[in-house]
């Protein structure tokens, strides 16, 4: 069995909004060396700028809101505040205030991903990574998830939807200020060569997301014209075939009793077809 130093105790009220957490009564001031962070965190980047910002705050009047950890192998697992303990050791805390959890994997996982959504910590790219997390490493379904997140579940599947972009897309997406709905509208774009194309028309011009939406609805529609040709290339490529047709309707003008002559050039990789139609007198 770890042995676990002696930590000074306190009694706080404490809760987690929304999470149906089971916690003892007290807040202990854990080592922060012995808290090792949750693989689970949703959150990938954090704001230098705002955990100095936080530092400062915590040096000043310390740490509000304890930490939420479990007790893990040698020391403790964090659950949650992520951010407070990055703070804390920028500001030269040794402890920090924690509350211990009774909660298992699976459930340390959402809880991580409820508390980042609720303070809008995460960016739509993060958020849906996380949310796959949950589906791929706990066998969770969509619907599970979503009642689990308080969510719609087409707001689930549409999250998921955005990590068909690709790794450099995402970064783009996000280094150039574009929304979650530039995102979704990109996901119209099949081809992914033609998508970076709009992709960087969208940057350059610096689209709003009204303007995307349109120049890429727009761009399925020349998709489907392009389609259309496409289905009558064939024939339209069979230049024996298009030859013998105008041959044959001079012909037919011929036996109507009009005078009518074709000439034929091959010039510069063109063909030119050019035909003579005699108009009859007013007299005939």
């Amino acid at each position: 069995m770890a042995i676990i130093p002696k930590m000074k105790e306190r009694t706080v009220q404490s809760s987690q909004k929304n999470t149906q957490l089971t916690v003892l009564a007290k807040v202990f001031d854990v080592p922060i060396e012995m808290i090792s962070t949750n693989p689970d965190q949703p959150r990938k980047n954090f704001d230098i700028a705002e955990l100095t910002k936080l530092a400062k705050s915590i040096s000043q009047d310390g740490i509000v809101q304890p930490l939420t950890v479990k007790r893990y192998q040698k020391g403790f697992r964090l659950i949650s505040g992520e951010r407070r303990l990055r703070a804390a050791k920028m500001a030269g805390f040794r402890t920090v205030p924690c509350v211990m959890a009774e909660i298992s994997e699976k459930r340390s996982a959402v809880i991580s991903l409820i508390e980042n959504i609720q303070r809008a910590d995460l960016h739509f790219f993060e958020e849906a990574e996380a949310i796959a997390c949950l589906i791929e490493k706990y066998s969770m379904t969509q619907e599970d998830t979503a009642i689990r997140l308080g969510l719609a579940q087409s707001t689930i599947a549409n999250k998921l939807r955005l990590l068909r972009l690709s790794g450099e897309e995402r970064n783009i997406i996000l280094t150039k200020g574009l929304t979650e709905r530039h995102a979704r509208a990109l996901l119209k774009i099949v081809d992914p060569v033609r998508r970076r194309e709009i992709l960087d028309k969208i940057v350059s011009e610096n689209m709003t997301v009204a303007e995307a939406e349109r120049y890429i609805q727009n761009e399925d529609k020349r998709r489907d014209m392009k389609k259309s040709y496409e289905k009558r290339s064939p024939v339209l490529k069979d230049i024996k075939l298009f030859n013998n047709t105008i041959s044959k309707a001079v012909e037919v003008i011929r036996l109507a009793g009009v005078d009518a002559q074709m000439d034929k050039t091959e010039q510069g990789g063109f063909i030119e077809y050019r035909i003579r139609i005699k108009e009859k007198s007013d007299e005939q």
